[in-house]
């Protein structure tokens, strides 16, 4: 399912390349200085224009989920009712992303794994800080389980899933639900998640970029302020208790910062009996799932992420 080419994707090379050309022309002042939404309408514009190509007959619905969180459902054309259901968190380090930024790559798992997906657009930091995001991914999984009917899925065949900051999110939901009996999750799947690792990583020393940075991801860090916080064990997963929990599908990308943790987690879950499997694609960068059209690459492992989903719920 991995690729096997060490080196950078040419097409992301390239892409990279005239980032880093228009940076040096003209240079961006440091996150510290812009307000957290200038910075969001950024990414969600450039997301957005990196992956057009999403299927088109994908029926999407905006509702609200667990009270008042805005959600987004995906039911792709051949969905039977009821169907598997994937409730997905977005990434963006909790601070950036929202239901638009990530409405492809949505719109392609739910088309690929021929499930339902329902995309939750959670309380972003610094105007909600920790644990706000993850109240309500909990909240909104919860609501999911005793709602699933009306959704038109089978309760037997709920996952949760998400990338970067959002699979730091799935993967917490599940490991707060993995003892409940009835809300029993039937697969997580973390897409380059972010675990927060007691001891820096080698991957987290090594790579400042492509596209995740270390000043990103300290910034991302100080705006959730979930360091010090009395509930920081589940943003924090290092020492957790993992046993029992979902069986997993880790995946992770050669040149991103977070690809030692994501590793490490799914070697920590088969450690502790979970059925986890982890791939990794060497070529490619962190957030790649929202940049198909940059790289067929990038579309290539969408589509077996996808597919791999749809085994893990049938």
């Amino acid at each position: 399912m991995a690729v096997s080419d060490p080196t950078l994707d040419a097409e992301f090379a390239v892409m990279i390349a005239e980032q880093e050309a228009a940076a040096k022309a003209n240079p961006l002042p440091p996150l510290d200085d812009l307000p957290p939404e200038m910075v969001r309408a950024g990414y969600r514009m450039q997301r957005q224009a990196q992956d057009q190509t999403a299927p088109k007959d994908v029926e999407t619905q905006d509702l609200h989920v667990a009270g008042n969180i805005p959600a987004r459902l995906y039911i792709p054309p051949q969905a039977v009712r009821p169907s598997a259901l994937l409730v997905y968190f977005h990434g963006g380090g909790f601070v950036i992303g929202d239901l638009e930024s990530h409405d492809g790559h949505c719109r392609r798992l739910a088309a690929g794994a021929g499930c339902r997906v329902l995309a939750i657009d959670y309380r972003l930091a610094p105007e909600h800080p920790f644990p706000a995001s993850h109240d309500d991914a909990l909240s909104a999984t919860v609501w999911v389980f005793d709602h699933a009917h009306e959704l038109g899925a089978d309760p037997a065949r709920i996952a949760v899933g998400g990338c970067s900051a959002g699979g730091n999110l799935a993967a917490s939901v599940a490991l707060d639900l993995k003892d409940d009996p009835k809300r029993r999750l039937k697969f997580q799947l973390l897409l380059y998640p972010g675990i927060w690792p007691e001891e820096e990583t080698a991957s987290r020393k090594a790579l400042d970029g492509p596209v995740l940075t270390r000043e990103a991801l300290a910034w991302f860090e100080k705006l959730l302020a979930a360091v010090g916080h009395p509930q920081a064990h589940r943003a924090m997963l290092a020492d957790r208790e993992v046993a029992h929990a979902a069986p997993a599908l880790v995946v992770t990308a050669g040149f991103d910062p977070l690809k030692d943790e994501g590793r490490d987690y799914a070697a920590r879950l088969k450690a502790a009996g979970v059925n986890a499997r982890h791939v990794e694609y060497p070529g490619l960068v962190h957030d790649f799932y929202v940049m198909c059209d940059v790289s067929k690459a990038a579309a290539a492992a969408s589509a077996e992420t996808a597919a791999a989903l749809k085994a893990g719920l049938a």
